[in-house]
């Protein structure tokens, strides 16, 4: 990764062999490890002394770990498996073909679109601790420009809880759209768009409050 200065760069590929004898994995997700990975290596170790900055309260190390990948159609549970069974904080950089998507496991996994190699360049600006790398990470990571726009003075907490909450907003209106097409009764159909209207309203109101603890 380009932001990351060189005395954080590791480089060694681990044994996937090594995986199987840690983790706890199901069969099925044995035999998708050894479909879908070519290898995976540990790229980058970010600690106070490898970036030169204050140690963090919560975080103590990030692992950065490249995951080349067989195909793109991955299974996602595995990454979820490695990091809810490993201490560090981990950031993924998945491959595959020129392509990559960065990933990482904050209370549920989150990852980015698939991008060229090289195209998604991560900004630490502001950074004094290993908690504001962590965070900036997981701001980029994680967070939706598309659904928080305006993320300045809000922690990165809060802004993940929102964007939950915005989200399953969304999910339960679409699913009332579908039932208020399918309804036959009037008096039901009536009722599941007037609470359809009413989950619009709160969502367009969730979306404006992009400065509401400012």
């Amino acid at each position: 990764m380009k932001a990351l200065p060189a005395a954080t760069a590791v480089n060694r590929i681990l044994p996937k062999e090594a995986f199987y004898q840690r983790l706890s994995l199901s069969s099925e997700l044995k035999a998708r490890f050894v479909a879908d990975i070519s290898h995976i290596s540990l790229a980058n170790s970010l600690t106070a002394d490898t970036l030169n900055i204050q140690p963090g309260c919560d975080v103590k190390e990030i692992l950065l770990l490249v995951v080349d990948l067989k195909a793109q159609d991955f299974e996602y549970r595995i990454i979820e498996r490695i990091t809810r069974q490993n201490q560090h904080h981990l950031v993924f950089q998945l491959r595959y073909e020129g392509w990559e998507q960065f990933a990482l496991y904050c209370s549920k996994l989150y990852k980015t679109e698939w991008q060229a190699n090289g195209e998604l360049e991560f900004d630490f600006s502001g950074s004094f601790t290993l908690d504001d790398i962590w965070s900036c990470f997981v701001r980029q990571i994680a967070l939706r420009q598309e659904i928080l726009p305006n993320r300045q003075g809000v922690e990165v907490a809060e802004l993940l809880e929102k964007q939950e909450h915005i989200l399953k907003l969304q999910r339960d209106i679409d699913k009332m759209e579908k039932q208020t097409r399918t309804e036959k009764q009037p008096k039901k159909k009536y009722a599941l768009y007037t609470e359809m209207q009413t989950l619009k309203r709160r969502l367009a109101e969730e979306k404006g409050e992009y400065t509401w603890k400012n």
